[in-house]
């Protein structure tokens, strides 16, 4: 499970890129992907920017790890919520729970971690043959989109389970997705953002019942 903090940034000997890495997990929380600077992680450790540089290739290398981060924690708030959300022992219905509590605990983790969640959808500018974002990686690394395999299952259980018809399968992700994305940066960055806690809630609470409704529907 990722730590929602990148934890102490100071530095111990021979732990210095992860030192680095949680000194910029906590750049992004306090101010998103545009705080994360390299030369800044490494004011925070305690080292210079050069000895920083023998770690990470660029600024895009550093915020890809803190990128990564933000996408475990997400999917960690996803799992938490359905680990919080009600049981049933109709398998349709366990699966139509699921599939909810998931949608709520990615707008939670958007409402409670706006900087880190702006961060998990960044696009940095990578060390490659292009210079910039395109594929390109740090060495041995990928995208670790964990919260999209917990959505393309939670709706494979509701087709299996006979709650949803297979016909309204093709292209869920991206109508469930969208919705609880959409509505989390309406939250963060547009007229919602001045909502007391419990209209929002209500708010979210009636965007993913209008999704699942609209994906059940025969």
């Amino acid at each position: 499970m990722a730590a929602i903090s990148g934890g102490k940034s100071g530095y111990h000997h021979g732990d210095l890129r992860n030192a680095l890495i949680a000194a910029a997990v906590d750049l992004a929380i306090d101010g998103g992907p545009d705080k994360v600077v390299l030369r800044e992680a490494a004011r925070r450790v305690g080292v210079s920017a050069t000895a920083a540089y023998r770690h990470f290739a660029g600024q895009g290398d550093l915020l890809y790890v803190v990128k990564v981060h933000g996408q475990q924690a997400l999917a960690d708030s996803m799992e938490a919520a359905v680990a919080e959300a009600p049981r049933s022992e109709d398998p349709g219905e366990a699966a139509e729970l699921r599939f909810a509590a998931i949608g709520r605990g990615y707008v939670h983790f958007a409402v409670n971690h706006p900087g880190l969640y702006r961060a998990a959808f960044c696009s940095p500018r990578m060390v490659g043959d292009e210079g910039e974002w395109g594929g390109v990686t740090p060495a041995g690394t990928a995208p670790e989109y964990r919260s999209f395999v917990l959505l393309t299952d939670a709706l494979d259980a509701l087709v299996a389970s006979g709650r949803m018809p297979e016909r309204n399968r093709p292209a869920a992700e991206a109508a469930a997705w969208a919705a609880v994305h959409g509505l989390s940066m309406l939250i963060l960055d547009g007229p919602m953002s001045r909502l007391p806690d419990a209209v929002r809630e209500v708010a979210v609470e009636r965007t993913v019942a209008m999704v699942t409704a609209g994906l059940i529907a025969a």
